[in-house]
């Protein structure tokens, strides 16, 4: 992901000809000193990408931090000092709040899951279910918060689903298909595919060409059954609407690796403020 791009992009969608009220009420010589509030107690996220915002906005801004990515904190916080061109201090703050705002949000509720399931040894993944342009900065927020990255996206992993299965006729004839053309194609991707009972399970096993099972929408009973039966022969992985009530269930099946799309489509953005110090 190329920050700068991101940063170049948004701020074209937001300021376009120009930031006119700061440009109306603020001259270019005026300098101004503000500050950043946490205002909810949660994880701090996106510290480092504020700090890009300000600087490609205007290189002479000048920022102090008090606290960095990952760190908890409560109401009321100073988060960081930032000082310069006021009308620049401005034009910044909004895409600066946004991303912080999110990503704080994402990265606190990925601290909830993980410690649900601490001791375990299961890991919290994340999913594709992410805001298109955004997907970076929410993955990101995911690993501040403790969580691990799943694929990126279509491209780094092969992930035979049940719709790949269902078109292909079956979940040998999608394996199969697969093999070939990563080996047509000279790649070296892995290979995940999702299992919707247990009978699936032993088939995927049959198979014996790929790296992780993903038991999907499988009870906790159903999912400690399938661990058994594929005894660390591949790696595994529980999804399907799996909530920070039920996630410790899953863990202590023995199941390495948890997915949970509700840390990027459901978390709620946290609230930061910028005040004019």
């Amino acid at each position: 992901m190329n920050i700068t791009d991101f940063i170049k992009s948004a701020l074209e969608e937001d300021v376009k000809d120009g930031d006119h009220t700061s440009l109306a009420c603020l001259t270019e010589h005026d300098r101004g000193e503000a500050k950043l509030i946490f205002k909810e107690d949660g994880i701090l996220a996106g510290v480092e990408v504020a700090k890009e915002i300000l600087q490609y906005v205007d290189k002479t801004i000048e920022v102090e931090c008090f606290y960095q990515d990952g760190d908890s904190l409560k109401h009321g916080d100073l988060i960081m000092d930032i000082s310069g061109s006021a009308q620049n201090i401005l034009t910044a703050e909004r895409l600066l709040l946004n991303c912080m705002q999110r990503m704080s949000g994402i990265a606190t509720l990925t601290k909830k899951y993980v410690k649900a399931i601490e001791g375990t040894g299961a890991k919290v993944l994340d999913t594709r279910k992410t805001t298109p342009g955004f997907r970076w900065f929410e993955k990101e927020a995911v690993k501040i918060g403790g969580g691990t990255n799943h694929r990126f996206g279509l491209f780094d992993l092969i992930m035979i689903k049940d719709n790949h299965i269902d078109f292909a006729g079956g979940i040998t004839n999608a394996i199969n298909a697969t093999k070939e053309y990563l080996s047509d194609k000279n790649l070296h991707l892995k290979i995940e595919v999702e299992a919707r009972n247990i009978d699936e399970v032993k088939e995927i096993l049959a198979t014996e060409s790929v790296d992780r099972i993903m038991l999907d929408n499988f009870t906790p009973s159903q999912t400690k059954e399938a661990v058994d039966l594929i005894a660390d022969k591949v790696e595994t992985e529980s999804s399907g609407g799996i909530t920070l009530e039920t996630i410790r269930s899953y863990a202590e099946s023995g199941v390495g690796y948890i997915s949970v799309g509700a840390l990027t489509h459901a978390y709620k953005s946290l609230d930061i403020s910028l005040v004019v110090k």
